[in-house]
């Protein structure tokens, strides 16, 4: 394995939606940033349940969407 190739691997703080707070290891900014998550377990419809919301319908209805009218 070659020699300082590698990111410098730290401890960070991670903040979630509710408030509450971690530390995990990352490579992420430099030792002692925080990360501020805007969807979690807590938010997130996978996880809590929710109704969940399709935002991509699909290539043949897009394509209506976007050329439905053309050469009408």
């Amino acid at each position: 394995m070659k020699k300082d190739i590698h990111p410098d691997y730290h401890i960070i703080n991670v903040t979630m939606t509710d408030g509450t707070t971690f530390q995990t290891r990352s490579t992420y900014a430099e030792p002692g940033a925080t990360i501020n998550l805007d969807i979690d377990p807590i938010s997130h419809p996978a996880w809590t349940g929710g109704p969940a919301r399709i935002t991509e319908k699909g290539r043949v209805s897009k394509f209506k969407s976007k050329f439905g009218n053309f050469g009408l």
